[in-house]
């Protein structure tokens, strides 16, 4: 039995080393904007690290956008599912108390912050050089 748990937990340590390393730590998301709906394009890395896959939502739901400089942080409650790595990344789904948030943020880069209304998550925080722009875009 103790033999079946070890095999387990190496896999699992297998995974995330093939997943995030050194070479491909500073991969990240992409946001698409079009005129009705806003897309997070993951990388792979980011799929398989934070189990999630890219999401679109219309941009009737965003009900408020801000830019966060700090974002790690920013992801408050527990993570599940997803991958953290102190200090440096965090991918996944944070939940808190009537609230589910989509993260993929790294240490160093400012995150687009979008509150939404009607869709599967209640926040948006994701990593972008562009998050400015973005930000002035989605408040038109």
């Amino acid at each position: 039995m103790q033999e079946q748990i070890d095999r387990a937990h190496a896999l699992t340590i297998l995974i995330l080393d093939n997943v995030l390393t050194d070479e491909n730590i500073g991969a990240m998301a992409t946001v698409q904007l079009t005129p009705r709906s806003l897309a997070v394009h993951l990388t792979r890395g980011e799929k398989i690290a934070g189990l999630l896959g890219d999401l679109e939502v219309a941009r009737d739901s965003v009900a408020a956008v801000d830019v966060v400089t700090d974002p790690l942080p920013a992801a408050r409650g527990l993570r599940a599912p997803g991958l953290a790595l102190p200090g440096r990344r965090k991918v996944g789904t944070w939940r808190r108390p009537g609230e589910r948030t989509f993260v993929s943020v790294r240490r160093g880069q400012p995150a687009l912050r979008v509150r939404l209304t009607g869709e599967r998550y209640d926040t948006l925080l994701v990593g972008t050089d562009d998050a400015d722009r973005l930000a002035a875009e989605l408040t038109r």
